[in-house]
């Protein structure tokens, strides 16, 4: 009875714990590329990414079988979904380097690029149909497009444990930046990003959306301009 009872205990740990072990996706490959080939300021060394093209492609191969499952946290699906976007823009440049824009790419935005579940995503898809029904508008701020006007391609992996963070982190790090958005009190050039996807900044409100995380607070009467988005590649 003892070893009997013995087993039973063991095999209800490795339902509790095996079963959370599965929820969480292992990013820790593309963790270590970005470190190695990325800037804290976002600039990539896409070379240095093609040295290292064997692990990438290992990793990005790993994204369509090792996926949140249904029951997995909002946390896990979102940092999944993230780095999925980001591995697939930085397959498209390496794959076709190289290039001076992701616009050089042959339909890049449309390109049915994985599948997932029987399933094939292009950047449009993971975009439209999965991240931004997440009604979580800060997601456009770690989404990085190879461009020198995108957000900062962060040179860590998203994960579940620190999204949450990363998430206000980015933000603050975009909305403050003078390259992406140039900010005074009387004057708001705004990068093209909240022109796009105005709606799910505040329903649209930019202004108070913007007040929220930007160290110099915009007056509610002046009118928001819009920076040409530069999709120059963000080569280091």
């Amino acid at each position: 009875m003892k070893k009997k009872h013995l087993v039973i205990v063991l095999l209800s740990l490795f339902i509790v714990f095996g079963v959370t072990a599965q929820k969480r996706i292992d990013h820790m490959v593309w963790d270590q590329l970005l470190l190695v080939n990325v800037s804290d300021e976002g600039n990539v060394d896409y070379k240095g990414f093609i040295r290292d093209k064997f692990l990438f492609d290992k990793y990005f191969k790993s994204l369509s079988t090792n996926y949140p499952s249904d029951n997995s946290e909002s946390t896990e699906k979102l940092a999944y979904w993230v780095n999925l976007y980001n591995a697939i823009v930085m397959k498209m440049i390496i794959d076709k380097y190289p290039v001076g824009s992701i616009n050089d790419i042959k339909n890049p935005w449309k390109q049915k690029i994985i599948k997932i579940n029987n399933t094939a995503y292009s950047l449009d898809d993971i975009e439209h149909t999965v991240l931004r029904k997440m009604n979580e508008p800060r997601i456009h701020f770690l989404l990085n497009c190879a461009a020198k006007s995108s957000p900062k391609l962060w040179n860590r992996a998203y994960t579940g444990r620190n999204i949450t963070e990363a998430l206000n982190e980015r933000t603050i790090d975009y909305i403050n930046d003078p390259t992406k958005n140039q900010i005074t009190a009387n004057n708001a050039k705004l990068s093209q990003v909240f022109e796009w996807y105005a709606k799910d900044f505040n329903s649209g409100a930019i202004k108070s959306y913007i007040n929220k995380y930007s160290k110099t607070k915009i007056k509610n009467n002046i009118k928001i301009e819009y920076l040409q988005y530069d999709w120059s590649l963000n080569e280091r």
